[in-house]
């Protein structure tokens, strides 16, 4: 349980930071969002991977811990927040710039120079 849990994890973590260094805005958005399920999963398993726990001391022998949970769970909400800010955010850089490419520049090949004094693109 725990290999594919970490397994599942490290994908998140993986794919999040994959589409976070790509050049368009709705992969870097998605990329946030998939970082932040790896980020909720790992804190959630921080507090024991067992079912049928309580979550109170002294009441049972073992316990699970009810602290990563309140986390998790301020997390999902702040990156609920996050993510439709990021989306707005986006959607207002499209409609400014008219192309969604993160740092605003499009994608053209600069002009060079050849010895016969023409311009050429690459």
């Amino acid at each position: 349980m725990e290999l594919v849990f970490a397994l599942v994890i490290g994908a998140l973590t993986a794919s999040g930071v994959y589409l976070l260094l790509r050049a368009r805005t709705f992969p870097v958005v998605v990329g946030l969002t998939l970082l932040s399920y790896g980020v909720n999963l790992f804190l959630f398993s921080t507090g024991r991977l067992v079912t049928g726990q309580q979550p109170i001391i002294g009441s049972a022998a073992s316990y699970t811990d009810p602290l990563p949970q309140a986390l998790v769970l301020t997390a999902i909400v702040i990156g609920f927040a996050m993510t439709a800010f990021v989306v707005v955010l986006s959607l207002r850089s499209l409609a400014d710039h008219d192309d969604d490419h993160v740092d605003g520049r499009r994608n053209e090949a600069p002009d060079t120079q050849t010895d016969d004094g023409e311009a050429h693109r690459r």
